[in-house]
């Protein structure tokens, strides 16, 4: 057996059965060992951004690492954007980075780079294979991180000559997981007084919630705590997977644009964070402030992603006796799905497309959201759909969201996933049209065509620039010549559609949904 079949070996024994790729020659031994064992699903993508921003959904989803196989320090590099995003969100991921052998590097062959220098800023961990025998303990410390209970990006770089050595069978049991703590008890005292005490009117308090908080339990534990105290809830501006949707607790997130943001932490005095980070500024914009929270406000923190966060809300709670039949932001009953859903013959609209989306989403489907400035009130039309899961883009880089969909949708094959991309955006990585239908994955693609860089236009004037002229313009506007993402969809082998009024995206949403397999709808703003 050689270092390769023993990595993939270790790999199923540790329960990772798919790997996301976009191999070259030193991984072939690698390649040939996924031959050997089929029990891993091997999940081409067509450029690295696809493979790492899959690995990413499927995490988001499965709530397990999957692999990734990289073509050495460049192949990395290609894919650093969602491994970027990826950290953000806090998913796991098992990279396996091929490497020249050991006796070659010295050669500076053209594809010879510092591969550990290219994957720490975006890993947790970074180690590079020594041997062939000790290959396999590699990847069992690689998913030990991975699959942490605060997972992590575990980057494992494999030499040639490790891939194509002999190695001793081994059997490495899964590692025992030391359970996330739950904070101390005096914090949460000390929270549930400051709730309760009216030293802060109930309207300037708020609890901040991401990371975990933002699924299971957690949401309605929020609810009843601000329905008891009164505070007010919010999440963090964009999230790696929320649950939200009708019988469930839907909570405002703090606007991405540096005004509106300001204007919904201005009154808040004092800030609880619950698996969420303080809030700040995506930019830095003249004479504004860095920090979103007013300098009198008092920042305490529940849970951070290093503790169990539900069991911080069950104790906070009690504390302050909330009660189960009492819920903040519980969203009513989901509206009947039907085609029209009232949609004119008006050109479509933010609003418009969410009260499609809110109509005729099924149940249990799964929005990976990277619509950028079109998206902005998608979540909140719907508050009222049947029960879903939003995957947004956590790190700001953009081209995760149709990749995300590849690995949500391989993850959950017995879901509906619905992407929602702006144009600008999904050229990033449009290759994962591909593996879509090459997979057969059941993903129904929204490209929202506005046909220029519409979020630059608004940071532009944030800056405080003056309107573009010629050349700014160039530089915002991806209409000259326009994409036809009707044709680009059918030459990956996705069926598509154009549609320009909201009545035409209702019906096309419907007929897509209903049916299975990959399907894109260009919808011109």
């Amino acid at each position: 057996m050689n270092g390769s079949e023993a990595m993939v070996r270790t790999l199923l024994q540790h329960e990772i059965s798919v790997c996301f790729a976009n191999p070259g020659t030193s991984e072939m031994h690698f390649v040939s060992a996924l031959d050997r064992l089929p029990r891993m699903r091997c999940v081409l993508g067509l450029f690295e951004g696809v493979v790492t921003g899959a690995a990413d959904g499927y995490f988001r989803m499965a709530q397990r690492p999957a692999a990734t196989l990289l073509h050495l320090g460049p192949g990395l590099g290609n894919g650093l954007a969602n491994l970027h995003n990826a950290k953000r969100a806090r998913s796991g991921i098992v990279n396996i980075i091929g490497q020249h052998a050991h006796d070659h590097i010295a050669n500076d062959a053209p594809l010879t780079s510092d591969i550990e220098g290219i994957a720490r800023p975006m890993s947790n961990w970074v180690r590079t294979c020594a041997s062939a025998a000790t290959a396999p303990t590699d990847v069992a410390d690689a998913v030990a991180v991975a699959a942490n209970p605060e997972p992590g990006i575990a980057s494992l770089i494999l030499p040639a000559d490790v891939a194509w050595g002999d190695s001793p069978e081994q059997d490495l049991a899964r590692r025992a997981q030391r359970p996330l703590p739950r904070p101390a008890d005096d914090i949460v005292e000390r929270i549930a007084e400051l709730l309760l005490s009216g030293r802060y009117p109930p309207e300037s308090t708020a609890l901040l919630l991401g990371g975990r908080a933002m699924r299971g339990e957690a949401p309605r534990l929020a609810g009843q705590i601000a329905a008891r105290t009164g505070c007010r809830l919010l999440a963090e501006t964009k999230n790696a997977r929320s649950e939200r949707g009708a019988g469930r607790v839907n909570i405002p997130q703090i606007p991405y644009p540096i005004g509106p943001a300001l204007d919904t932490l201005k009154d808040i005095r004092y800030l609880v964070l619950v698996d969420a980070r303080a809030p700040v500024a995506f930019f830095a914009y003249p004479e504004t402030p860095r920090l979103l929270t007013h300098p009198e406000c008092r920042i305490d923190t529940l849970a951070c992603p290093a503790e169990d966060v539900t069991s911080a809300l069950v104790a906070l709670n009690d504390a302050v006796k909330g009660s189960a039949n009492e819920i903040a932001h519980l969203s009513p009953a989901a509206r009947s799905a039907h085609g029209g859903n009232g949609a004119s013959d008006d050109t479509p609209t933010s609003l418009s497309l969410g009260h499609a989306l809110a109509g005729l989403l099924p149940e249990h489907a799964i929005i990976v959201d990277e619509a950028i400035t079109t998206g902005r009130q998608l979540q909140s039309a719907c508050a009222s759909a049947a029960p879903h899961d939003w995957l947004e883009i956590t790190g700001g880089a953009i081209g995760y969201g149709l990749p995300c969909a590849v690995g949500a949708a391989t993850a959950c094959p017995d879901r509906k996933v619905v992407a929602i991309i702006g144009d600008g955006s999904a050229m990033y990585t449009v290759q994962s049209l591909w593996t879509m239908a090459r997979e057969g994955l059941d993903i129904t693609v929204v490209i929202c065509a506005n046909r220029k860089y519409q979020i630059l236009r608004g940071e532009l004037a944030a800056m405080g620039g003056p309107p573009p002229a010629a050349n700014a313009e160039r530089m915002l506007s991806i209409d000259q010549p326009a994409l036809d993402w009707v044709q680009i969809a059918g030459g990956h082998g996705v069926p598509a559609t154009r549609v320009s009024s909201a009545s035409g995206f209702a019906h096309a949403l419907g007929r897509a949904l209903a049916t299975p397999g990959p399907h894109l709808i260009e919808v011109l703003l």
